[in-house]
């Protein structure tokens, strides 16, 4: 029989790149043609439709019955013309994937006919047997119904021949069971009180978007590979394997050029994205072998995390065409690069003002300076959350490793700026301010552009850091669905505008002038959430102690990083920016926990099965031949001669022999300490079992595994190295 290590490696090297045919006309020809977006929409809309659900898209106003029979009239119209027959409600369950139950629009009529048909009705609202979705006991089992509900701010497209139609997802009573419902929720908390701080600037601002620029890493591993690796398939990570001798130390793969193969694949996949409204712009080789990282331009929050999670989707279906398979775990092979999606934020108004950007003038910086302060003070005094919010299990291997933030949350603004704000926190007088004071400020603040233009760099340790018109979240994972990070920092950040415009509109009556109030407060701002503010490196063990000394959090774990979700304070703000109720809040701190379990548990029990199944007989298949070998010196050499001739055998041997009995038994530690943790009642414990007695088996056990792994024949090792998987072209 083939070992089928070497026959994968083969049909690896038999590959060659699937070009895909590409469109003759520019990109701006082809971009959105299967999105019905507000182009389409006044083409196949009536006047009064298309009104209402533009209102519907950028004031959140309701559309009632009539226009919605008329839009899903015309959406279906729009959509059989692309060849659909079926539509869905396309949803963000809990579970970490995009969801979708397809109905057709063919119905029957008596007498042997049929038309399709497709009203307002199916397209406002649907009811999926909801049961087996993640939803923290807030329904039975048996309690199944949940509904979808049509979002109208995310324009509608088509995928092969089905219309997929965004929507929410909630619980029968009204709990939201997904991402997008409280986005959406985080989302106009933080118009709300954007707009409230805006006025004091500008009387013409009415609404505020907040902007989402996703970058996207992921690695891809050839389908033989992959299926050969039973890790891979199951845990989306390496569990066993020892570093090849060249990983990314020479930083050649870094922008290097890209592959036929992959840039095959790239091309197709972008060219399905860019049908569907996706924006993406940026491609490039990463910094381990075989990463690379794609890129949208910016776009409104809630569509642009929509847009992300369809284009993971995208990129996995195109990948299996072109023989690849994507790897979206955080940290795939140990030692190397992990894997992130960084979240560029920011603020924009309905004037086309970014909110992070200085401007040209004193009052569009002090602007500039009011969100800048306010986002710094909402980070320092919220960082758990923001913690908690990209905490997962496979986020938990890349956090602080290769090219990736520390679990301390911290901000970075440069130097230059950071000087900048030192000298305005000192140069504000606690009395009233003279003339010769606010001109002073007046021209200092002037200076802002000077300053960022000279403050090129960044820190890419920070897990936060301002990058000149935006802040850049590094610490979201791979897989992260972009709106549980941006849900968190949305809702902090609205909370904190809301305490400085009580604080500010406080100085006011007590006879401050509206901008020596709004200076005031700023300067307590700085002062008060200095701690949060780190100019150095990230990665060093000495910012460590540091962050201990200012009393910064360090959760190196989801569990404990979880923890800040049911705390009583927390679930209050969360409730009065009114996205989350108590009971949501204890049922998502539940199915994070539930989720992080059934991670782990999966991986212990493909770990055990790889060395019990697959690593030891093949150690003892090696052995024995190792074995015979020695016996046929004593036979031909005598037994004195011969043993001194099979030396390096022998040692072989008790090498082997000790790798073997060490690894079967932590082995058995491990499946015994899983036994006992799967028998606790609440996820809490079980989690915390997980991570402190299970999970650290995982490294011992790899271990010894690559240990036999640099020991035993090449060509009796079952599963493809590391080597070949990174570097098998």
């Amino acid at each position: 029989m083939t070992n089928i290590r070497f026959q994968a490696i083969e049909d690896v090297l038999n590959r060659q790149a699937k070009f895909p045919q590409l469109p003759k006309e520019k990109i701006s020809d082809f971009f959105g043609e299967n999105v019905f977006n507000p182009k389409v929409m006044r083409e196949y809309l009536p006047e009064e439709a298309y009104i209402g659900v533009m209102a519907a898209m950028q004031e959140g106003k309701r559309i009632d019955r009539k226009i919605a029979d008329q839009v899903a009239s015309s959406m279906k119209d729009w959509a059989a013309s692309k060849g659909a027959t079926h539509y869905t409600h396309w949803f963000q369950p809990l579970t970490g994937a995009t969801a979708e139950k397809h109905d057709a629009f063919f119905t029957p009529l008596e007498g042997g006919g049929a038309i399709e048909k497709f009203d307002g009705t199916l397209l406002a609202q649907q009811e999926p047997d909801a049961s087996s979705f993640p939803n923290g006991g807030l329904r039975n089992t048996f309690e199944a119904r949940g509904y979808t509900a049509w979002d109208p701010s995310s324009p509608a497209f088509v995928i092969g021949r089905t219309l997929c139609i965004p929507t929410i997802f909630i619980s029968y009573t009204g709990e939201a069971l997904d991402y997008k419902m409280p986005l959406i929720k985080a989302l106009h908390a933080v118009d709300d009180a954007a707009t409230e701080v805006c006025q004091y600037f500008d009387k013409n601002v009415t609404k505020i978007n907040t902007t989402l620029g996703w970058e996207q890493e992921y690695f891809l591993v050839d389908k033989a590979l992959y299926n050969a690796r039973p890790d891979l398939c199951l845990t989306g990570r390496a569990l066993l394997g020892h570093a090849p001798a060249k990983g990314q130390q020479l930083d050649d793969h870094y922008f290097g050029s890209i592959s036929d193969r992959a840039t095959a694949f790239m091309r197709d996949f972008e060219i399905e994205a860019l049908k569907l409204g996706i924006p993406v712009t940026t491609r490039h080789n990463e910094v381990a072998p075989n990463q690379f990282e794609c890129a949208p331009v910016f776009e409104e929050a809630n569509l642009a995390n929509d847009h992300n999670v369809l284009l993971m989707d995208i990129m996995e279906k195109v990948a299996i065409n072109h023989d690849f398979r994507v790897l979206l775990h955080e940290k795939p092979f140990s030692g190397l690069n992990g894997s992130g999606k960084h979240n560029n934020w920011s603020l924009s108004t309905n004037t086309g003002v970014n909110l992070l950007k200085p401007g040209k003038n004193p009052k569009s910086n002090l602007q500039f300076l009011t969100f800048l302060v306010n986002t710094i003070a909402a980070i320092n005094d919220n960082a758990d959350i923001l913690r908690a919010s990209i905490a997962s299990a496979g986020n938990d291997h890349r956090l602080g490793a290769n090219e990736a933030p520390p679990a301390i949350i911290s901000v970075f603004l440069g130097s230059q700026l950071t000087s900048f704000l030192d000298d305005l926190e000192k140069s504000i007088k606690a009395g009233r301010m003279t003339p010769e004071d606010k001109t002073e400020l007046k021209l200092n603040i002037g200076k802002i552009p000077q300053i960022l233009l000279d403050n090129t760099d960044r820190n890419r340790t920070s897990p936060f850091a301002f990058t000149g018109n935006k802040f850049e979240f590094r610490a979201p994972g791979s897989a992260t669905n972009c709106a549980s990070p941006m849900i968190a920092l949305n809702v902090i950040v609205a909370k904190q505008l809301q305490i400085f415009k009580k604080e500010v509109d406080k100085r006011i009556k007590g006879g401050d002038k509206k901008d020596e109030a709004i200076l005031k407060e700023l300067q307590k701002l700085i002062k008060t959430s200095k701690k949060i503010r780190f100019e150095g490196n990230g990665y060093g063990d000495e910012w460590v102690k540091e962050a201990e000394k200012r009393g910064l959090s360090n959760l190196k774990d989801t569990p404990r990083a979880l923890d800040v979700m049911v705390d009583k304070k927390v679930q209050k703000l969360f409730a009065e920016q009114g996205v989350f109720t108590e009971q949501e809040m204890n049922a998502r701190h539940e199915i994070e926990l539930e989720n992080y379990v059934m991670k782990l548990q999966i991986e212990a029990r493909v770990l055990g099965d790889m060395v019990r199944n697959h690593v030891i007989p093949s150690a003892i298949k090696y052995q024995n031949e190792l074995i015979q070998n020695v016996q046929g010196l004593k036979d031909v050499l005598g037994a004195t001669a011969g043993k001194k001739a099979a030396a390096t055998q022998l040692d072989f041997i008790e090498r082997i022999s000790n790798h073997i009995n060490e690894m079967n038994q932590l082995v058995a530690k491990m499946i015994d300490e899983r036994r006992k943790a799967n028998k606790m009642d609440h996820p809490r414990d079980m989690a915390f079992a997980y991570c402190d007695k299970v999970k650290p088996y995982f490294d011992l056990i790899k271990y010894q595994s690559d240990k036999l792994e640099l020991t035993v024949d090449d060509q009796a090792w079952p599963f493809p190295k590391l080597r070949e998987i990174l570097f098998t072209r």
